[in-house]
């Protein structure tokens, strides 16, 4: 009874009376709230709605012996399409608008809908499908932008506001924290670096703005993870690229129309624990360089396979998917600074990053058995600095010694135990140093260890 009682008086302390609002002000000082923020970023955020066409393939028509019996003409469905999103004014003196690429993919006619009430068309100036972020432009007057923030200071745990057009219901704040940063690997765009938050960001959202409690844009919302099957309501974690990459990007779209990529000419694959202990090295995160194109900028600034990438330009390098995040975020020409790990030593890189092109492999011939594999000794291949032989997995006996450790038919081997191996005598000289066998080996376009025991 006493603990209701005081439970009642605690409630009344609060509320004053059960019948009367909510106070705008406690002994003279006024309640937080988001209000005078909002009334000054929310005009920047504007809704987008799209019309389009897309080109549906008729599956029977494409079947060869189709075509070829029955004579039909290439005919296929062109369907309309329509879709919802938002996007943020980031430069109200030109009208250039932030958003995301999926938002006016196919679209052949674009409508931008101020918070005002205004509708104006607007022009693609640029956009990028790696990284799903576009600018569009309007010609409009008495605009209002978002000033940027620097996303590399966020904190797990800071606040933020997410903005947008949620199901076309029109423009909805929600608010949340920061809950993850450097998301990844999540297969949304080919280069990932999310911030995840907890404030809820809907089918409509993308494009919309991620502001601090400043009102500054932290971030572009992009995507929702769904709870199942056809379901695209929010659970609470969503994802927005952050301000810092979206920026970049804007730039190149707005100079160039597209973003123009640079290449360091690595291959790498993340450092796991087994790996680590087998280079012998105390740290467990990083990337490490499993092959060189020749004449890259990786090769010219003194990297070598079976580096250990640890920092890149003072950035912290977790995985081979950091690397190739910012690898792929940065201009052509640019330089940049790796610092890694080598013999058991760190040491410091400098090369510039530069356009590439992709070498590829050929060759065939030879073959002897290791540990389930039959291995053969190919000649006369421009592949890696010159070298013009190498070893190649011909055929891999399934439940094997090789098989179990995950070498497949095809892989080329360029190392054994950290010695470089183009012949069965520099194999078999390399193999007998130690029980195990570390394989540099390259698949396809990737280039990987294997640890053979």
């Amino acid at each position: 009874m006493l603990y209701k009682s005081l439970l009642f008086l605690t409630f009344l302390l609060i509320t004053g009376q059960s019948s009367a609002a909510l106070p705008v002000s406690i002994d003279g000082e006024a309640l937080p709230s988001l209000a005078p923020m909002l009334e000054k970023v929310t005009p920047a955020v504007v809704n987008i709605s799209t019309r389009g066409k897309i080109l549906v393939k008729n599956r029977l028509l494409e079947d060869p012996f189709f075509k070829r019996f029955f004579n039909v003409p290439d005919l296929h469905n062109v369907k309309e399409t329509m879709s919802l999103g938002s996007g943020v004014i980031v430069d109200a003196a030109n009208g250039y608008i932030l958003t995301n690429n999926h938002v006016i993919e196919n679209a052949i006619e674009i409508t931008v809908t101020l918070r005002d009430g205004r509708e104006v068309t607007a022009e693609v100036l640029g956009r990028d499908p790696d990284t799903d972020i576009a600018v569009i432009k309007i010609n409009e007057e008495h605009l209002k932008s978002i000033a940027f923030a620097d996303s590399s200071l966020l904190r797990v745990g800071d606040f933020v506001v997410a903005i947008g057009n949620p199901f076309g219901l029109g423009q909805t704040v929600t608010s949340g924290i920061v809950s993850a940063l450097g998301r990844s690997g999540l297969g949304i765009e080919s280069f990932e670096d999310f911030i995840q938050t907890d404030a809820s960001i809907n089918v409509g959202n993308s494009g919309g703005a991620l502001v601090n409690l400043r009102g500054e844009l932290i971030g572009i919302n992009t995507a929702i993870l769904g709870s199942g099957e056809g379901n695209q309501g929010n659970i609470g974690i969503g994802f927005a690229i952050p301000i810092n990459m979206a920026r970049d990007i804007m730039l190149q779209l707005i100079e160039y129309g597209e973003v123009k990529r640079g290449r360091l000419g690595v291959n790498a694959q993340d450092l796991t624990p087994e790996l680590a202990k087998a280079f012998n090295i105390d740290t467990t995160q990083g990337a490490i360089v499993t092959s060189i194109e020749s004449g890259s900028p990786a090769q010219q600034g003194g990297l070598k396979v079976g580096d250990v990438i640890i920092r890149a330009d003072g950035r912290r390098v977790r995985s081979s998917i950091d690397m190739h995040n910012l690898i792929g975020l940065m201009r052509i020409g640019q330089s940049i600074e790796l610092e890694v790990i080598r013999g058991g030593r760190t040491i410091l890189l400098k090369t510039i990053i530069k356009q590439m092109e992709i070498v590829t492999v050929d060759g065939s011939e030879f073959s002897y058995r290791l540990a389930g594999a039959s291995i053969g000794e190919i000649k006369e291949t421009d592949i890696r600095e010159g070298k013009l032989e190498y070893l190649q997995v011909m055929e891999v006996e399934v439940g094997s010694q090789a098989w179990n450790s995950g070498l497949r038919e095809d892989d080329i081997i360029f190392s054994i135990n950290k010695q470089k191996v183009s012949t069965f005598e520099e194999a078999f000289a390399a193999a007998k140093r130690s029980r195990n066998l570390l394989m540099n080996i390259q698949r396809g376009d990737q280039a990987l260890y294997i640890l053979l025991k």
